[in-house]
């Protein structure tokens, strides 16, 4: 397929232009039906949510607020009913607009609409529609009437759902940014346009098709609005992350001597595996969320699991076709120069990776321990989690539906934002309202006359919907205060529906994520036969989860750096995200050991040594796995310019989680514990050897000739056991004809490839020390072999040279 789609790029490309038009066609003709269904079987709220609905069928357009407040004087008084009514006049002519309640109209209750002190007051404004539905430009014609009533000493705001979404920055704001960002780590890593341009186009190819089939899935299942969000901060992250993998092993090929299709086909065939295994486990994952059996985590799956899938698609179709059509031009002129005149690069890694590869291998306990106390100080604050749900007083308070919160707060009391409903199925006794009443935290207490055989008392809390305090006046209302009444009532309403969300979410967490953790263990099983690589990566996952989330509460729920980032008020964490970013985790996770742990394996495999394997592999990937995850975090932590709070959590916490898997535990953590765990790393049952599948994530690239049969490894050094870096050491046959050259690594070590069992020559050679030669017998397996280099003296000839 690869080599189909290189030699047919153009019509590669069509086809995806030609799907992505279609889709968009579609799609913006069908509209979206997004639907916020946080309801959960079996749970008190749902049933509430049930009865409400055999009440009230009819469901009516979405319900804002326009709140105001006088300094001096009262809200009765003619000067600011001069100046409100008229607004609201006017607001209530609007097309789209169904019905407005105000304080003025003597309609029943509209008194209770003004506070206490008469300072504050409010009106309800019901539009025709909900709040996606709803044109912009009428929700703006609303704000800018009300707002025209202000004047020195009276301030007028609004709030509600259809409000806070004409506050939000444009569609694709956090996108772009996060577009542009990895667009500047990925010119700094290639240096070539053209290769900074493939994987952004990538990306885009499938998050543009992911984002417009959720648009049409959204017909046919719930999904929420937050959902496209989340899909798109995911596709990206792992679009551009994909195609990096693949575009640099393909430039790797070409920069060491391989023809463009060649190298391409190499490509997708060694990266491209280990893409599609790495996109099938984060789907796995994602659906993962599915047996938590939540309706308002299908729709994300869905919205998700689509990104995903496109991606993947993208990265080993679109992707090829591109290569195609640029052929050599996705090396710079640079690179594209010095291949020309000096040939293809040696095979050998060098630099900065090499060295500190070394480094861990010289240092692993001390590496190990400073990695472990960073990841168990970051995650501390986790242990003050708490689930629950955003709301408009979690807006930074510089907008007006934050302002308008606080009002509301100020003139009735904190719970006035976040009623709840005891919904009685039939006539609600008297005892039970009153009872109500007495209850401790309870602020006010109305009871609605029946409608449809089902009775709806409003209770107001003394305390604000995220408050703990309001959580217990649920559990009390629940367990005490209904029962003793013997009516059958329920308690529903927002504040409800959310803390039984965050209940049942904490209740189910640990299951799901046993159930995650022993499906990765179970794939690294099979894909590296072994059973400590798979235990050490099942560890690491948690400890990740852990740090992550440790930030993700210091900033959102304490409040750190909040200001910084430009976020609003802190609050409890979004009781849907750690099941969200759990699952994420797990699939970059995975994506970052198979990477890392494929290359030692490939290592292990050939020269059964250990220290060489993590060496070579921590060498040879973690650029690559550092420049990645840098990526991620550029797209990631874009998402605070979302305006959404969920989207801002997510991208927070996926930024944090990805710098912690890539820069700590990848690079520092797993490989210093794999050198302390020396050979036992790779041990794994003759019993259970038998009976594992076989499944080759990333298969070795084999030369034309099927490769070395075997290898000779080992270091050079000095007289003095000092390690001999960028020597010459050259394998020959009996009859003089060299058969493989390379030179050593920082740390004094080289391999060398060996076409079968025999007798060879070995030579060595680094100025100014004399050279090595000698004659080695090389058997079925790898050959270990160290070579000393001495001065040359005065005078002495050097054999070899």
């Amino acid at each position: 397929m690869a080599r189909w789609c290189y030699r047919r790029g153009l019509v590669v490309l069509l086809l995806w232009v030609g799907g992505l038009v279609g889709l968009g066609f579609t799609a913006t003709a069908a509209g979206t039906d997004y639907a916020n269904v946080f309801s959960l079987p079996d749970t008190d709220s749902k049933t509430a949510y049930d009865l409400m609905e055999r009440a009230f069928p009819e469901s009516a357009g979405d319900t804002d607020t326009v709140v105001w407040k006088t300094d001096e004087g009262s809200v009765r008084d003619a000067d600011v009913r001069s100046r409100i009514e008229p607004a609201l006049a006017e607001i209530g002519r609007m097309a789209g607009v169904g019905e407005v309640a105000g304080p003025y109209d003597g309609t029943p209750g509209a008194e209770s609409r003004i506070s206490e002190d008469g300072r504050i007051a409010y009106a309800q404004i019901t539009f025709t529609e909900q709040a996606s539905e709803i044109p912009k430009e009428l929700v703006e014609d609303v704000v800018d009437t009300a707002q025209d009533a202000e004047r020195d000493g009276l301030r007028v705001e609004l709030g509600g759902q259809a409000i806070a979404m004409i506050q939000e920055p444009p569609t694709g704001t956090a996108e772009l940014v996060g577009i542009a960002a990895a667009a500047v780590v990925l010119f700094l890593a290639f240096g070539s346009l053209f290769a900074m341009l493939l994987p952004i186009v990538v990306a885009i190819a499938g998050v543009g098709s992911g984002m417009l089939l959720t648009m049409l899935a959204s017909h046919a299942t719930n999904v929420p609005d937050v959902a496209p969000l989340l899909g798109s901060l995911i596709g990206l992250g792992v679009g551009i992350d994909y195609a990096l993998f693949i575009v640099t092993r393909h430039r790797r090929g070409i920069l060491r001597g391989a023809k463009p299709e060649e190298a391409a086909v190499t490509a997708l065939n060694t990266s491209g595996r280990a893409v599609l295994f790495a996109g099938g486990t984060v789907c796995i994952a994602l659906a993962g969320m599915l047996v938590m059996n939540m309706r308002f985590l299908d729709g994300v799956v869905v919205a998700t699991s689509l990104t995903v899938v496109l991606s993947v698609l993208a990265a080993v179709t679109l992707l090829p076709g591109l290569l195609g059509l640029l052929g050599m031009r996705v090396l710079s002129r640079r690179q594209r120069a010095r291949l020309a005149a000096a040939g293809p690069e040696p095979t050998e890694t060098s630099g900065l990776a090499a060295r500190w590869s070394a480094y861990v291998q010289t240092r692993p306990r001390s590496i190990a321990a400073v990695a472990l106390v960073v990841m168990a100080v970051l995650a501390l604050p986790v242990l003050s989690l708490r689930l629950g749900a955003t709301d408009q007083g979690n807006h930074q308070d510089t907008t007006t539906t934050r302002q308008a919160y606080d009002l509301l707060a100020e003139g009735f009391g904190p719970g006035f934002n976040g009623p709840l409903q005891v919904v009685v199925d039939g006539t609600a006794p008297e005892s039970l309202v009153t009872t109500i009443r007495s209850t401790p935290d309870v602020a006010q207490v109305a009871a609605a006359p029946p409608a449809n055989g089902v009775t709806v008392i409003q209770v107001v809390p003394t305390t604000s919907p995220q408050s703990v305090e309001t959580d217990r006046l649920i559990d009390r209302l629940r367990d005490e205060v209904i029962p003793r009444s013997g009516a059958e009532a329920h308690v529903g309403g927002v504040t409800a529906v959310t803390k039984d969300f965050a209940s049942v979410t904490g209740d189910r967490l640990p299951y799901f994520v046993a159930t995650i953790i022993a499906l990765g263990f179970l794939l690294l099983l099979v894909a590296f036969r072994s059973l400590v690589v798979p235990l050490t990566a099942a560890v690491m996952n948690l400890v990740a989860a852990a740090a992550s989330f440790g930030v993700l509460v210091a900033v959102f729920q304490w409040g750190w750096g909040a200001e910084l980032l430009g976020i609003g008020k802190e609050g409890p964490i979004t009781a849907f995200l750690p099941v969200i970013m759990l699952s994420l985790l797990f699939g970059l996770s995975m994506d970052y050991q198979v990477f890392l742990v494929s290359r030692m394996h490939e290592e292990w495999v050939h020269t059964k040594d250990n220290a060489r394997a993590v060496r070579v592999g921590l060498a040879e990937t973690s650029r690559v796995i550092n420049c990645a995850a840098l990526i991620m975090i550029c797209v990631f932590s874009a998402f605070v310019l979302s305006g959404d709070m969920e989207g801002a959590m997510a991208g927070i916490g996926l930024a944090a989680a990805v710098a912690l898997d890539a820069f700590i535990l990848r690079t520092a953590l797993v490989p210093a514990a794999m050198h302390l765990l020396g050979n036992s790393n790779w041990w794994l049952p003759a019993g259970l050897e038998k009976r594992l599948p076989h499944l080759a994530v990333e298969p070795r690239e084999q030369d034309p000739a099927g490769g070395p049969a075997s290898v000779i490894h080992g270091f050079i050094r000095t007289s003095d056991g000092e390690p001999v870096a960028e020597a010459s050491v050259t394998l020959l046959s009996r009859g003089g004809r060299q058969l493989d050259r390379v030179e050593s690594l920082a740390d004094g070590s080289y391999i060398l490839a060996v076409p079968g069992p025999g007798s060879y020559l070995l030579a060595a050679t680094a100025h100014p020390h004399a050279s090595h030669a000698r004659h080695l017998m090389v058997g079925d397996g790898p050959l270990v072999f160290d070579v000393e280099l001495g001065e040359v003296a005065e005078g002495e000839v050097d054999a070899v040279n």
